[in-house]
């Protein structure tokens, strides 16, 4: 059985050999640098996992696999072009590199690809592939635009805010491990119980991600922190603070929140200040941990003995360490 490292060099070999198109070149060279910028694979390197409880033939989900990524990859080319974002993994965005013009098609592209790719599985699991996969690629647009429409709105709750990273994030993740379920032959049960996992891991990552963007150490965390601060980002901590009773606390959050103009670093630990007077730092945390500790039972429930499933036990603790 491969492990999560593994599994990541095989996707990363194998989108390496993704048929190669040639014309034109300005909509096929985007979809290849996309590709070219790595990550971590963890959707597609989750299937393969999921796959191998129930199959030593990893060949059957290798496609949707790549598909999955494919797909993973369009949207964050979308997003971009939607946050006007310059960067993505510390490499020019697209639409920054070409043209928003070239973006939007070699991200349609991406997806027509991803379904491609998804439909490459025997015939008697396709129906079932293509409606869990129709169905998370919705979801995830539906996600995107309750992302979109908060950025707009005060008054954003909690659970909104919940409902749209389980939208956003964390339904692909779960779609990753249940078509990695479908394609080894699980049975009902497990596949839900693969899925469900999915969501609640997702939903802990998302969470650990606001927090760490706050509080990490860089020294650990590989990457600047407090960058969500100046952006007034609508993370779970900002949306919790500004839902909080301490009316004083609150108020200067807002107006450190209207400023126009600022010096960064003097934000970002004003902020943090705020967020730990508030103690959203630490119901973040408790959130996260319980949405961990909640997808560990649906783990706990698959059918396919403790060995089998010591892998993706190995991975949810590494993420939970991450930074720690």
């Amino acid at each position: 059985m491969y492990n999560f490292k593994e599994c990541s060099e095989i996707i990363e070999r194998r989108i390496s050999k993704i048929p190669s198109y040639h014309d034109p070149k300005e909509l096929f060279d985007p979809i290849r640098y996309t590709l070219s910028m790595g990550g971590k694979r963890l959707r597609p390197s989750l299937a393969l996992l999921a796959h191998q409880l129930y199959s030593d033939n990893i060949e059957e989900i290798i496609n949707p696999a790549l598909g999955i990524e494919v797909f993973h990859n369009f949207t964050l080319l979308h997003d971009d072009i939607m946050d006007n974002a310059r960067l993505r993994r510390n490499y020019p965005t697209v639409h920054v590199k070409w043209n928003e013009n070239v973006a939007i098609l070699s991200g349609d592209a991406m997806m027509i690809l991803a379904y491609h790719m998804v439909s490459m599985v025997s015939g008697n699991i396709l129906p079932r592939i293509l409606d869990l996969f129709n169905k998370t690629a919705l979801e995830v647009c539906e996600g995107q635009q309750m992302d979109m429409n908060s950025e707009s709105r005060d008054n954003v709750s909690e659970e909104e805010y919940l409902e749209m990273i389980r939208l956003k994030t964390a339904v692909l993740i779960a779609g990753s491990l249940a078509i990695g379920g479908i394609t080894g032959g699980a049975g009902d049960a497990d596949i839900e119980n693969l899925y469900q996992f999915g969501i609640y891991i997702g939903m802990a990552f998302q969470l650990q991600d606001d927090y760490l963007d706050i509080f990490a150490d860089t020294t650990k965390f590989g990457k600047e922190i407090g960058n969500d601060i100046v952006s007034n980002k609508k993370t779970y901590l900002l949306i919790s603070a500004l839902n909080a009773s301490e009316t004083g606390l609150v108020n200067n959050l807002k107006e450190w929140i209207s400023r126009k103009k600022f010096d960064s670093e003097e934000k970002i630990s004003s902020v943090k200040r705020i967020f730990h007077e508030l103690k959203v730092d630490r119901t973040t945390q408790k959130l996260a941990q319980s949405y961990f500790d909640k997808g560990y039972e649906f783990l706990d429930r698959i059918q396919t003995g403790e060995e089998k499933k010591a892998e993706l036990k190995r991975l949810v603790d590494s993420i939970i360490q991450r930074e720690r």
